[in-house]
């Protein structure tokens, strides 16, 4: 019987496969790297060789430039590539644009790397695919009971009540600028808004970049495309979080600051950032999703890396899963780049 640890075990840089000599979304430079996703935390620039999905090494190279690697690999969801005597597969993960779960299999050994992942339905990207393995590795962000995402569309209903309440004011709505903000985007055109979205000019690159892949976000608009405050009245606009609280958010008359993200379930952190609006939608697993994963897959070990360690590792024993935390250093505790 292989011992996990010999395939992967966790290091300074991240986690190491010892049998293909590489790293899975390092937090330091290094020769050879398996990167999940395109955020900042988990994808960063200096590499030797990455492999990733293509659109992840899309999403890479906009945001570092062509040259963020000595030398690139796309692998598409599904293929299967060497690294040495290992196998490694990405199949869908559910969280952003091109996400994976990175399968590692060597010597009848099956461990999963879930990277960042959650299990409700987004139209931006292909949903999270379950793989039967030895060991999953699961990250837990919202690993604690208390969180528990209510329906996506709900509430974005939530806003589109608050836009027809207030016709007279703008909707600023803080969202991540890789995956959440192209999400909302989408959710608000599911639900009916046909007219023109109104995007900070921090998006506007990975939103053609997403237009790119396929996905359509219907008209948008640059903030900026008028000087009248009045002509903002009654509109959405989408811009990273921080801009919420900058001078910036001045141009737009009486703007509802609305936030997107699991945190907001959370009203000290709402009005910490002083917003209005509080939006519960999360690309991450909430509670349900992650021990409804564990119990789906029954994985014969679980490895936690990071979030809320110590509650899940406790749900998995209690359910007849070993569990571990590897307390991995360097994972934001959202998207948020």
């Amino acid at each position: 019987m292989i011992r996990p640890q010999a395939l992967l075990c966790p290091k300074p840089e991240g986690l190491y496969c010892a049998p293909g000599d590489f790293f899975i979304d390092p937090v330091r430079p290094v020769a050879r790297a398996v990167i999940t996703h395109g955020h900042a935390d988990h994808a960063r620039a200096g590499h030797g060789a990455v492999l990733a999905t293509p659109q992840t090494l899309g999403i890479m190279a906009e945001r570092y430039g062509e040259g963020f690697a000595e030398a690139r690999q796309a692998a598409a969801y599904g293929e299967a590539v060497a690294r040495d005597d290992v196998e490694v597969t990405l199949v869908p993960a559910g969280h952003v644009l091109g996400s994976a779960q990175a399968v590692v299999r060597w010597r009848g050994l099956t461990m999963v790397v879930s990277g960042d992942y959650k299990r409700r339905r987004d139209p931006t990207c292909p949903p999270f695919e379950p793989v039967a393995c030895d060991v999953f590795i699961s990250e837990a962000t919202f690993g604690l009971p208390v969180f528990r995402h209510p329906d996506d569309a709900e509430e974005v209903r939530k806003l589109l009540r608050s836009v027809r309440q207030f016709p007279e004011r703008s909707h600023i709505v803080g969202a991540y600028a890789l995956g959440k903000a192209q999400r909302i985007i989408a959710l608000l055109r599911e639900a009916g808004w046909e007219r023109p979205i109104y995007v900070h000019g921090a998006l506007e690159r990975l939103n053609r970049l997403y237009e790119g892949h396929g996905i359509d976000l219907g008209p948008l608009e640059p903030a900026t495309s008028s000087a009248k405050k009045a002509d903002f009245a009654g509109q959405i606009i989408v811009a990273p979080p921080g801009a919420l609280a900058d001078r910036w958010s001045r141009r737009f008359p009486d703007p509802v600051a609305a936030f997107a993200s699991g945190w907001m379930r959370v009203r000290a952190r709402a009005r910490q950032r002083g917003v209005e609006l509080p939006l519960v939608i999360s690309d991450h697993a909430d509670w349900d999703e992650l021990t409804a994963t564990i119990d789906e897959i029954r994985p014969g070990e679980l490895w936690i890396t990071h979030g809320r360690e110590e509650a899940l590792a406790r749900w998995a024993e209690l359910h007849g899963v070993p569990a571990r935390a590897l307390a991995l250093v360097g994972y934001e505790e959202e998207d948020d780049d």
